[in-house]
């Protein structure tokens, strides 16, 4: 096993890590969270929150700095345009992270819950369209990645 393969499991790993966190808020997390009452919805977001911003940075972390340096190490051979498709999708993730659902964040985990601005159920919406795309590229990055890596296997 090369270290190109080596490095390829560990940028599917993280890749599908990240993929599975974000589709696990987007697929359990929200409906739950959505049918809360106005202090807990804004309580349990800001405890999400408070444990996400740590959590997803590092996996993203994880999973880019291994994406670049699978598409670095296995070169232009096969897969490369599916590795450097699979990098370009995560900075897309990220794009949509730190301009869109990161400053809502940044707000939101200031709210007081029993006093929140009045257009914090919009705020959420404009937050819960970003995190459905998020989620997309999460798992297209994951995807793209992970046929990269069997792709070169079967060479």
């Amino acid at each position: 096993m090369s270290a190109g393969d080596v490095v390829g499991i560990i940028t599917v790993l993280f890749s599908g890590l990240l993929a599975g966190e974000e589709l696990v808020i987007r697929l359990a997390v929200r409906g739950p969270l959505a049918s809360l009452e106005d202090r807990p919805h804004i309580q349990m977001r800001q405890a999400l929150i408070r444990t996400m911003r740590v959590l997803v940075p590092a996996l993203f972390g994880a999973a880019f700095v291994a994406a670049v340096c699978m598409a670095a190490l296995d070169g232009l051979g096969s897969g490369f345009p599916l590795r450097l498709a699979g990098v370009g999708v995560l900075l897309a993730w990220l794009g949509l992270t730190v301009g869109g659902t990161v400053p809502i964040n940044a707000a939101a985990i200031e709210w007081d819950p029993s006093d929140p601005p009045r257009d914090w159920r919009a705020q959420i919406d404009r937050w819960e369209r970003l995190n459905t795309v998020r989620t997309s590229a999460a798992g297209f990055a994951f995807a793209l990645l992970l046929t990269a890596l069997v792709q070169a296997a079967l060479r």
